[in-house]
């Protein structure tokens, strides 16, 4: 017979999931539903949580997005993975103006990481450049800036 996952169970879990990497509050509670914890149980500790400061939306937000930068991802990818997890308009908003990154330098950055310095670009070369940097979640501004401080 299993021992009864009880409340105990759960603000230890939660506290050793915490101690590893902030979560968001959507993450933490999705893995706690993962090793078998009551729904109900989850909210109140969640909660708790969040009194304690143990778990904080905007930190982890902030936390994300200097992560996010230093992977030389822009802010249409960084604000689409901060939503996935759960995080809300104003705290991305937030973490991203806390940020103060220059996204025109940091797309010119990931280009130059990537892309050798070609000078005039057919047109398949150069749209295979500018889905790559739409991949990395750079905007239309961003990607006009790098393509033409590559052809300086």
């Amino acid at each position: 017979m299993e021992p009864s996952l009880g409340p105990q169970q759960l603000w230890d879990c939660a506290l050793r999931l915490l101690s590893r990497r902030d979560h968001s509050r959507r993450e933490l509670a999705q893995k706690l539903r993962q090793r078998g914890f009551e729904p109900a149980l989850i909210e109140q500790a969640l909660n708790r949580l969040e009194q304690q400061h143990w778990l904080e939306e905007q930190r982890f937000a902030t936390v994300q997005v200097r992560q996010h930068i230093l992977k030389k991802h822009g802010p249409l990818r960084i604000r689409a993975e901060l939503q996935r997890k759960g995080i809300g308009p104003s705290d991305i908003e937030r973490a991203l103006a806390e940020a103060a990154a220059d996204w025109f330098e940091l797309a010119e950055l990931c280009y130059r990481a990537r892309f050798m310095p070609a000078g005039r670009l057919d047109i398949k070369e150069k749209a295979r450049r500018i889905r790559y940097l739409q991949a990395r979640g750079f905007g239309p501004e961003h990607i006009r800036h790098a393509l033409e401080a590559d052809s300086e």
